[in-house]
């Protein structure tokens, strides 16, 4: 046990633990599994309201590959990995205003099934597949593994000993409500969760700042920072810096960012399945709008300190050059913020901030979770292996067992694989990265089969499957491309792709498939024009003082 967490600190922690799962626990039992339909457990029975919404849009989202993760990326290139956070905000008001309309009109419960209605099965199983892969080994184990160094960094030694028991410890946590209560469950526990981890951010960030300021105010630790690490408060990068490679300045911008945002954001079910489970359109759009505002704060408490950690590093105050040295030689980014938390943040303050981390990285689980477990049974298991199952209430409850089963079963993969992360750099980028070897094709079939009538099954299903060996060639090939980038080509050639083959397969003027698109879908309400708008303002200030 690290001599730095007291007592204090543990009551806090565990006090965190026992609110959390008590209350995701009671939350699930107000209705019995026997009573819950799919419709109760996978969309917590379509009746969230939207500050619900935004808050576990939010939570979901932020988590250890956030706090950890770009924290870390912050402590490596500085400001610029900011750009995924303030862009998110405008691409939620996209989602918000085109997407969700054609969503909802859907009725859909997940992502896949849309491809079904738009296209067919076969391609709604290949995504099917796809997400289940995504976030079973890539979402899930990193997060479980960065939350887990964190939690030994922050608790231990520092020594990798309770790895191990901290990845275990997490996935159960995060089961013992999630897996019971469904998106209810997760969906309202993510209030407290969402505020406890602005909370703990902001300790943290007033805290790093007061450390470097030279009287201990958080005005003069501003002052401090950017005289000391001016040339890394800047959104945009020359090509000359060495992060250049994962923040390709002005055309991450304009290129590969909207890729990897607009696939996140809004077609990626673990986040977007909030929207669908609102009590109507107008609620899940004032939602995300909710959901923007909050992620304009985020670069702020996760980046900055980072930021401040690279500060100390150069300057060799606080032991900083030992504390984020590997034993080889390298940096050891991703232990910038669970070493400032560790190292500063006083007793007391540093069991809330531990929980602030947890609630973060729990959060997530729960949502990846309940998120892959859908798709499993409505995308999977009951067209393929029990089309006709109901039981005798006429309710497919049973769907509600093969959820929590599947559940368990991919936390127990998630959880064995999760240690064999340890040898990653930036644990940050390689999420974006390897992420990025999907999403460009399937935001190319999302927004061709959303707005263009003519986009046809077979040029689908050509445009995804053609667009992984695309990505891999980009990736494998001895150019010297930036992987965002490569995203951004990605998706161009596979529009491409599917713009031809649909050329050349479209029997009709149109798909017959082909949604129709009216201007009165689009209609949205003055609060959300407000709300528009001064996401739009705030963006255009944030980018003018640290272009």
């Amino acid at each position: 046990m690290n001599p730095a967490f007291h007592t204090l600190d543990i009551i806090i922690f565990a006090a965190y633990i026992v609110i959390i799962v008590g209350l995701g626990i009671w939350i699930s039992h107000r209705k019995k599994n026997k009573d819950k339909t799919a419709e109760d457990y996978f969309l917590a029975g379509k009746s969230l309201p939207w500050w619900t919404i935004g808050a576990s849009l939010i939570a979901a989202n932020i988590s250890a590959e956030q706090f950890i993760g770009m924290s870390g990326s912050g402590f490596a290139g500085g400001f610029a990995v900011a750009s995924y956070e303030f862009m998110a905000a405008l691409t939620l008001i996209i989602v918000a205003k085109f997407f969700m309309p054609v969503f909802v009109k859907q009725g859909i419960y997940t992502i896949p099934e849309f491809v079904e209605k738009r296209f067919s099965q076969n391609l709604k199983t290949i995504l099917a597949v796809f997400w289940l892969g995504l976030f079973i080994f890539v979402n899930l184990t990193s997060v479980l593994y960065l939350g887990a160094e964190a939690i030994d960094t922050i608790i231990g030694t520092g020594d990798d000993s309770l790895i191990i028991p901290a990845i275990i410890g997490l996935g159960l946590i995060a089961a013992l409500y999630s897996i019971t209560g469904g998106l209810s469950s997760v969906a309202w526990t993510d209030i407290l969760q969402v505020i406890l981890l602005v909370l703990g951010g902001l300790i943290t960030t007033v805290v790093a700042l007061q450390l470097i300021s030279p009287d201990g105010t958080i005005m003069q630790g501003i002052q401090h920072l950017t005289n000391a690490a001016g040339d890394r408060m800047h959104l945009i990068l020359p090509k000359d810096n060495p992060e250049y490679h994962n923040l390709p300045g002005i055309a991450m911008l304009i290129g590969g960012l909207w890729v990897a945002n607009l696939y996140y954001w809004g077609f990626n079910q673990y986040i977007i399945q909030r929207a669908f489970a609102a009590k109507s359109l107008p609620e899940a759009q004032k939602g995300l709008a909710f959901a923007a505002f909050l992620k304009l704060l985020i670069p702020f408490i996760v980046v900055i300190p980072g930021i401040v950690a690279y500060v100390m590093y150069t300057e060799g105050n606080f032991g900083a050059v030992e504390a984020l040295t590997k034993t080889n030689g390298a940096l050891n980014n991703d232990n910038a913020y669970p070493w400032l938390i560790s190292t500063f943040i006083p007793t007391g303050l540093k069991g809330l901030v531990l929980a602030a981390l947890a609630a973060a990285i729990i959060s997530s689980l729960a949502s990846m979770l309940n998120s892959a477990s859908t798709i499993y049974t409505m995308d999977i298991y009951k067209p393929y292996i029990a089309p006709k199952v109901k039981e005798k209430t006429g309710k497919d409850v049973s769907l509600v067992l093969v959820g929590q089963i599947s559940a368990g079963l991919f936390l127990i993969i998630a959880i064995l694989i999760a240690p064999l992360l340890g040898s990653v750099g930036q644990m940050f980028q390689y999420i974006q990265e390897y992420t990025g070897l999907v999403s460009p094709g399937i935001l190319a079939l999302f927004l061709l089969g959303l707005f263009w009538k003519k986009t046809t099954n077979k040029g689908a299903i050509t445009g995804v499957i053609l667009s992984i060996p695309i990505a891999l060639a980009l990736k494998f090939l001895p150019i010297d491309m930036p992987f965002i980038d490569q995203m951004f080509y990605t998706c161009l050639l596979t529009i491409a792709i599917i713009v031809m083959v649909s050329l050349c397969t479209c029997e009709n003027e149109d798909d017959p498939k082909g949604i129709a698109l009216t201007g009165s879908m689009f209609k949205t309400k003055p609060d959300f024009h407000i709300a528009a708008y001064a996401i739009l303002v705030l963006l255009v200030v944030v980018y003018a003082v640290f272009w």
